[in-house]
C-alpha cells in the first residue's frame, strides 16, 4: 500500500532494518527484473503501450533447455522485454504445457512468477543454489538460454509454497557455441537508471515497491528470515479518506516491510474488507499483487490513468494530513493487462 515511508515507522525500527540489511547476502541489493507470466503476449504489449510504456522488445518464439521439477527437457515460450518505471520485465508467454511458467499460469493465472537477482558469475549462481539448497529450498526450473551475446543461465528456486513468490537467480556468460539465438539477451536492471514516463506521454513516475499479499505475515517473515533476509517490520497505520470502487471504503490490513535492495517490499495482510487485497486472495491466491509507482501530483496522476480507461479501484490517505510522512495512495486496475495492479503513491514532502 504505502511507501516505505519514514513517517510509519520510528528512527529505531529504520536502524534496525539497516542491520538487518547488513547480514543479507550480498546478491540480493537489487532486484535485476521480473519474469511475468502472461496468456496473450501480443494483446498485454498493445495494452501497456496504450499507457505510455513502449520500451518493449519482441524476442519472439525462443526455447530453452534445462530440467523443470528435476526432469530434463526443453521449454517453448515467446518472450518480450519491457521496462516500467526503470524495471526490467520479461513477458512471458508459454507455449508448452511442462514447465513452470505453464503451472503457475494455472494455478494462480496471469502474474509476476519470479524476482530475479544477478549473480556476477556462474560459479557465484551455483554457489547460491547450494546455499539454499542447504537450507531445504529444492530448484523448480533450470534452464539455460543462448544469445548472440552469451549465454543466460536462470534458475527458480522452489520458494513460492512458503515464500509467496519464485525466487530467480540468473547469469548471462558468452559467447555461446555458435552464436544462435536473438542478438540481445533481456536487460538486467542495475537500479540506477531513470524512470521511462508513463501513462502517456512525459509523465514521471518512480518505482517505489513491490508489494504482495498473503494470509499471514508472521510464517512468511520467518521463511524468508531463515533464509538469510531480514524479519519483517509489521505496522498497523490508521488509513484516512478510503474509498473502495468509489464508496466509503473500510479495509484495514497489517503490513510487513522489507528493506533489503534498492527498493521497498511491502506484504499486506488483509483484516477487513471488503478490499482489492480480499479480491486478489479469491481469484489469484496468495502473491504478487502491485507495482507501487512513486508521482508527483496525484490528482494529475489519478485523472491521467481514468483518461486511458483504467479505474481507481481503491484509493485513501496515511498520516496526518499537510505534515511530513503523510500521503495518498490509489489502485489503478491494470489487471486487465497482465494480472498485475499499478498502486499511484504520492508523500508529502
Amino acid at each position: 500500500m504505502k511507501t516505505g515511508c519514514v513517517g510509519l515507522i520510528t528512527l529505531a525500527l529504520a536502524a534496525s532494518a539497516l542491520r538487518a540489511t547488513a547480514e543479507t547476502p550480498e546478491l540480493y541489493g537489487n532486484v535485476a527484473s521480473v519474469h511475468w507470466v502472461v496468456r496473450d503476449l501480443d494483446a498485454t504489449k498493445a495494452a501497456w503501450a496504450r499507457l505510455g510504456f513502449r520500451t518493449v522488445q519482441d524476442l519472439g518464439e525462443l526455447e530453452a533447455s534445462g530440467a523443470w521439477r528435476g526432469q530434463s527437457g526443453t521449454t517453448r515460450l515467446r518472450a518480450a522485454t519491457a521496462r516500467i518505471a526503470g524495471l526490467d520485465v520479461l513477458w512471458l508467454q508459454p507455449l508448452d504445457e511442462q514447465s513452470a511458467f505453464a503451472e503457475f499460469l494455472a494455478r494462480h493465472g496471469e502474474g509476476v512468477f519470479s524476482l530475479n537477482y544477478q549473480a556476477k558469475s556462474l560459479a557465484a549462481l551455483e554457489a547460491e543454489v547450494s546455499r539454499l539448497s542447504s537450507l531445504g529450498v529444492g530448484v523448480l526450473q533450470r534452464g539455460e538460454l543462448a544469445f548472440g551475446a552469451g549465454t543466460l543461465n536462470v534458475v527458480h528456486m522452489d520458494t513460492e509454497p512458503q515464500g509467496k513468490y519464485v525466487l530467480g537467480i540468473v547469469h548471462l556468460s558468452g559467447p555461446p557455441a555458435g552464436g544462435s539465438g536473438p542478438t540481445q539477451a533481456p536487460p538486467q536492471s542495475t537500479g540506477q537508471e531513470p524512470a521511462n514516463a508513463g501513462p502517456g506521454p512525459a509523465f514521471p513516475v518512480k518505482l517505489a515497491q513491490y508489494a504482495l499479499v498473503v494470509e499471514s505475515l508472521q510464517p512468511v517473515s520467518d521463511y524468508w528470515a531463515r533464509l538469510g533476509f531480514p524479519p519483517m517490520e509489521v505496522t498497523h497505520p490508521p488509513l484516512g479518506e478510503r474509498r473502495y470502487h468509489g464508496q466509503p471504503g473500510q479495509f484495514d490490513q497489517k503490513l510487513g516491510w522489507h528493506r533489503h535492495g534498492t527498493v521497498t517490499w511491502e506484504w499486506i495482510e488483509p483484516l477487513q474488507g471488503p478490499t482489492v487485497y480480499a479480491d486478489f486472495l479469491k481469484t489469484h491466491g496468495e502473491g504478487f499483487h502491485h507495482l507501487g509507482l512513486e508521482v508527483p501530483d496525484m490528482d494529475v496522476a489519478t485523472r491521467a490513468w481514468q483518461a486511458l480507461g483504467i479505474p481507481i479501484v481503491q484509493s485513501g490517505t496515511w498520516g496526518e494530513k499537510g505534515k511530513p510522512g503523510s500521503g495518498r495512495f490509489a489502485y489503478a486496475d491494470t489487471t486487465a493487462a497482465g494480472g498485475v495492479t499499478i498502486e499511484l503513491l504520492w508523500n508529502q514532502r
